[in-house]
């Protein structure tokens, strides 16, 4: 073309040749758009392949752009003292490629969906993370540079589990505090501290759980699988709101389960029987007691958004996947075996799923939302 050899540049690529009566310009900033003098008209897409192109890198050596008293941007080749209204870099343009959001899988790691994001301002706490889901969620949060507190009862463990990521970078800043969802005294205590130290908190994950444990009652009278997977952490959060409150934007995500689905809050007249959250001994069965914690949670993390949402806090239930092999069942020696028989056909602690934690599913809203009260 004439304007390239003017330049200085011959064509070489044919293919992007221009139909008669079209020109090909570039923006101040190196966008290419095309003028159709026949029409009076501009686009941004060639003519014939529809897609855009910018110009790649700066000017040749000895160029530069002016404008003239039109206001039409011109170029001046000073070592050849010679002026076109053709930008010379329109000879090497690149095509603009549209990034396609990165998708997600079974296969998907913590560290994939963290990838590239700086969380180095963030304060994060985690409850029961000393191993198992907690772990890997502290873990991924941390080797991205998150604060991460490790809420757990057993601080050995905490601090077993503190260890192993300091190994893996020293610069992570991660610790171990105590935490007994079994205690509501504990997790008045936890939360005193936490205030007491004038720190953010900008992600609360409530993942601590047990199942399949036999009955019995924590020192506040309560049916033990109830408050440590469910209660604990709403009264951890009723504690914590106002920070959560003066870090926004924050976010609460609490792990629940699908098998939420696999009972229920009501009566025969559609009200919700309390007693069934922390029932008698002779009426106890260890996974319908779990199921109905974890349905809870989702009641709870719907209204919970509800109300905290206009003040730039938002919560959303999860479940991490289905036949996830954690230590969960260790209560109960028939899942135990179960689990054991099930492992080869699992999902990898390390492998997969991780993804929910970072992308926070709401899990459906069911119909008991507004048979539960919660108050704070």
């Amino acid at each position: 073309m004439t304007a390239l050899k003017y330049a200085g540049m011959d064509d070489t690529d044919s293919e992007d040749e221009l139909p008669p009566g079209w020109e090909e310009r570039s923006t101040k900033d190196g966008w290419v758009y095309y003028a159709n003098h026949e029409e009076m008209k501009t686009q941004w897409e060639h003519p014939k392949t529809g897609k855009k192109k910018r110009c790649a890198g700066a000017l040749p050596y000895g160029w530069e752009q002016e404008t003239d008293d039109k206001g039409q941007i011109f170029y001046s080749d000073h070592i050849n003292k010679r002026t076109t209204y053709f930008d010379p870099r329109q000879a090497f343009t690149i095509e603009d490629m549209q990034v396609k959001p990165k998708r997600y899988d079974g296969n998907t790691t913590a560290l994939e969906v963290l990838h590239d994001c700086d969380l180095s301002d963030k304060v994060v706490v985690i409850t029961g993370a000393n191993s198992g889901i907690g772990f890997e969620t502290a873990r991924s949060f941390a080797l991205h540079g998150a604060h991460v507190i490790i809420a757990c009862r057993n601080q050995s463990r905490a601090m077993k589990a503190v260890s192993l990521i300091t190994e893996e970078w020293r610069k992570a800043r991660v610790e171990a505090m105590t935490l007994d969802l079994a205690s509501l005294r504990s997790v008045r205590e936890f939360a005193e501290i936490f205030k007491a130290r004038k720190l953010p908190l900008h992600i609360l994950v409530c993942n601590a759980a047990v199942c399949t444990q036999p009955w019995n009652l924590t020192e506040d009278g309560l049916e033990t699988t109830f408050q440590i997977c469910h209660l604990g952490h709403f009264y951890l959060v009723e504690l914590l709101q106002d920070v959560l409150r003066h870090s926004a934007p924050a976010r609460v995500v609490v792990v629940s389960s699908e098998s939420h689905r696999f009972t229920d809050l009501v009566d025969s007249c559609g009200k919700v029987e309390l007693k069934l959250l922390s029932p008698p001994q002779k009426e106890y069965w260890s996974m319908l007691a779990y199921n109905r914690a974890k349905l809870c949670n989702i009641l709870f993390s719907n209204e919970l958004h509800r109300r905290m949402s206009p003040h730039g806090v938002t919560c959303n239930a999860l479940h991490p996947g289905n036949m996830m092999y954690t230590s969960i069942h260790r209560s109960w020696w028939l899942m135990t075996l179960l689990f054991t028989f099930a492992r080869p056909f699992t999902k990898s602690m390390v492998r997969r799923v991780f993804v929910v934690v970072f992308g926070f599913s709401n899990l459906s809203a069911i119909h008991l939302t507004n048979h539960l009260q919660i108050t704070f």
